[in-house]
């Protein structure tokens, strides 16, 4: 009697454990795959996540600027701001081997004021304004066809920062190190302000 009284306390005991056991073992899953999911959701996007194509269709990791601070920008070759050309390759020039560079994005987007080809853009940059900075091939910077690197710009769900419109051609995103965005200049603000080169500068 002794004996089967004590099979029966032990098996009591043995099915009352192995329920908690499993609660424990699944408890500590779910803290796992929370802890997780979160360091994904704080992990914050980058420019350097993108591969985009040059103005002559090879790949151009935008991972490689890593280090250094980027001014991109959208041109357009018959623009009144074109002759933006000229000041960004002045200060492409100067800073260009102090960890900064400009990567100047081609688009039609703002009347019609870049119809050309690729070729055509490269030729007139070269001839024009000497442009030895980075040059991508044609995109969009807004609407349906708003090409992803101009999203992750424009969107603060993307850049943490903040959401914005291409106001215009020659609109400038000053990105740092890391490749977060910092800053968003108009347009109509040249590339060599005083704001942009002490932002480059790092004053």
């Amino acid at each position: 009697m002794r004996i089967f009284m004590l099979l029966l306390i032990v098996c009591a005991v043995s099915c009352t454990s192995k329920p908690k056991e499993k609660e424990t073992k699944a408890a500590t899953t779910a803290e796992v795959i929370t802890k997780t999911t979160t360091e994904k959701t704080m992990e914050k996007e980058t420019i350097h996540q993108f591969t985009v194509k040059d103005i002559s269709g090879n790949d151009f990791k935008l991972a490689d600027l890593k280090g250094k601070k980027v001014m991109i920008v959208n041109t357009a070759s018959e623009c009144g701001l074109t002759p933006q050309y000229e000041q960004l390759q002045d200060v492409y020039e100067t800073f260009k081997d102090k960890n900064f560079t400009i990567v100047g994005f081609p688009a039609n987007n703002f009347g019609a004021q870049e119809p050309g080809s690729d070729q055509q853009i490269a030729t007139f940059c070269k001839v024009n304004y000497g442009v030895t900075f980075p040059m991508m091939s044609k995109i969009s910077v807004k609407g349906s066809d708003m090409h992803e690197v101009y999203q992750f710009l424009t969107q603060k769900s993307q850049n943490g920062l903040q959401d914005s419109d291409v106001a215009w051609n020659f609109q400038k995103y000053l990105l740092n190190e890391k490749g977060e965005l910092e800053k968003v200049i108009s347009p109509q603000t040249l590339p060599n302000d005083e704001a942009v080169i002490s932002w480059i500068e790092g004053k």
